[in-house]
């Protein structure tokens, strides 16, 4: 696991834990109060996990902030109901469709290389994916000439560029992508 202890700012967050009573719920709860984590106010978590330690607890919170941070980023990016607000999506759809296309970014970077593996899915597209080109199709292929961009190296070594691809439902033409 990477330590970030030496880049840290905050590295000794503060901790007050209490044990809580709720109405309507039947046990004993704790309440534990962050500070010190790089936010101004207190983190406050409260769990039935009375025999965690807190340090596990933290850790456990931390990488559940991860997902739902990357699961943010997705929706602000490719969220579809900016493009379709006046139609209500389901949520469950608009989710899997967002999270399924920031899925394709991740993978997308991982091929790209090492300076792109943490990027967000917008970082991506300003720099890698967001040029002119043009489109020509003939009765075979289709052939998307992209400008050429300071970038372009990456995507040739990542194996994305004159890589026939076939496309099943553009008549079983082949899409390729090449520099002008």
């Amino acid at each position: 696991m990477y330590s970030n202890t030496l880049t840290r700012q905050y590295r000794n967050p503060r901790v007050l834990e209490s044990k809580v009573h709720l109405s309507g719920y039947e046990g004993e709860l704790r309440q534990i109060a962050i500070t010190e984590l790089g936010h101004e106010e207190p983190t406050i978590l409260i769990t039935n996990q009375l025999d965690t330690s807190i340090v596990q607890l933290i850790t456990r919170y931390a990488q559940r902030m991860l997902i739902e941070n990357g699961i943010a980023d997705a929706i602000n990016f490719f969220h579809l109901d900016s493009l379709s607000s006046m139609v209500g999506l389901k949520v469950d759809f608009d989710l899997q469709l967002t999270l399924m296309a920031a899925s394709l970014y991740r993978i997308m970077a991982l091929r790209i290389g090492r300076e792109y593996r943490r990027s967000t899915a917008k970082v991506l597209f300003r720099k890698l994916f967001d040029v002119s080109g043009q489109v020509t199709l003939t009765d075979s292929e289709i052939i998307v000439e992209l400008a050429r961009r300071a970038h372009n190296p990456l995507l040739i070594s990542a194996g994305l560029i004159d890589w026939p691809v076939r496309v099943p439902w553009l008549q079983g033409r082949s899409l390729r992508i090449k520099f002008g």
